[in-house]
């Protein structure tokens, strides 16, 4: 009988904390990350309106654990890459960006939980580079498309399911306030006297799925 109890004791230590968000502990996450932008524009090419295509690239996110129940992330991802266009012209050009974003999360629950729910509020910071327009847009006389970089609010809705002590799986849905002042040439005349006023709003939703680590 106290064998018994003392394999029980151990057991039970080692299920108790097997599967907790620990206080102190690292989350590494890496898996597709899909951008879905909701676009408009103020003013770019007139009455047509903006599209932006959608995309996927791979996701990371780093999660710091300050409490059981309080985490910090930060999200990286490969360089996104859109088609922008307009639904008479098809698509004019391409840009890409990356959008590093600084969350503070709550998590909900019991930190021995395998699942653990959680939301997240913070600020995105967007880089545009390598903009260009494609032969169509460069046919319309389009050139010198440039994007300048957008500060912007963040906020996220999440869950972690804890394979084991060391793997969990994650999906969680991302809305981005992504503003960009825009300007270009057309037939050669710099649109808004060389001034950055034409705003395009990609303002997207961001789906990821990962796999994660913790250490």
């Amino acid at each position: 009988m106290k064998k018994l109890a003392v394999a029980a004791l151990i057991l039970g230590s080692f299920s108790g904390g097997a599967y907790a968000h620990d206080a102190g502990e690292f989350f590494l996450r890496a898996g597709s990350a899909t951008v879905r932008p909701t676009e408009g524009s103020d003013g770019v090419l007139g009455s047509l309106g903006v599209n932006v295509s959608n995309n996927t690239q791979l996701g990371l996110t780093m999660t710091y654990m300050a409490t059981e129940n309080v985490g910090i992330e930060l999200l990286a991802a490969t360089p996104f890459r859109h088609r922008v266009g307009t639904e008479k012209t098809g698509d004019i050009a391409t840009v890409h960006h990356l959008p590093p974003t600084l969350m503070a999360q709550w998590y909900f629950g019991d930190a021995n939980s395998k699942a653990r729910p959680y939301v997240g509020v913070g600020v995105n910071y967007t880089t545009f580079f390598d903009e260009k327009f494609n032969d169509t847009g460069k046919s319309a006389g389009l050139s010198d498309l440039s994007m300048k970089s957008s500060w912007g609010a963040a906020g996220q809705v999440g869950l972690d399911y804890l394979i084991n002590r060391d793997w969990l799986l994650n999906m969680s849905v991302w809305y981005m306030d992504i503003d960009s002042k825009t300007k270009f040439k057309s037939d050669g005349t710099v649109l808004a006297a060389g001034s950055y006023s034409n705003n395009v709003r990609l303002d997207p939703w961001v789906f990821m799925f990962s796999a994660g680590y913790r250490f």
